[in-house]
């Protein structure tokens, strides 16, 4: 198990990135959160199985129809078990 920092830039406010992410991490069954940040970018904390975090990370690099991602920064961090589910964050 392990946790993925990640930060997705480009065109990702405003266009459904973070429910799709809730989404597709749920499918995955990931836990964690996703939040916007002030300076344009979403950032993601997510919790699993290596395998299904690289999934998710794929997914990060193309994100909803209306996206536009421009760069995907992932720093793995050690795995806490914290989260119970995975959600929106503010």
């Amino acid at each position: 198990m392990r946790r993925a920092h990640i930060w997705v830039s480009g065109k990702v406010q405003g266009v459904w990135y973070r429910a799709t992410t809730v989404d597709e991490a749920r499918k995955l069954g990931l836990t964690g959160w996703v939040r916007n940040l002030p300076d344009g970018r979403v950032e993601i904390v997510a919790e699993g199985p290596k395998e299904l975090l690289d999934r998710l990370i794929v997914w990060c690099r193309e994100g909803p129809p209306l996206a536009i991602v421009d760069d995907v920064k992932v720093i793995w961090e050690s795995y806490s078990g914290e989260f119970l589910s995975f959600t929106l964050a503010y």
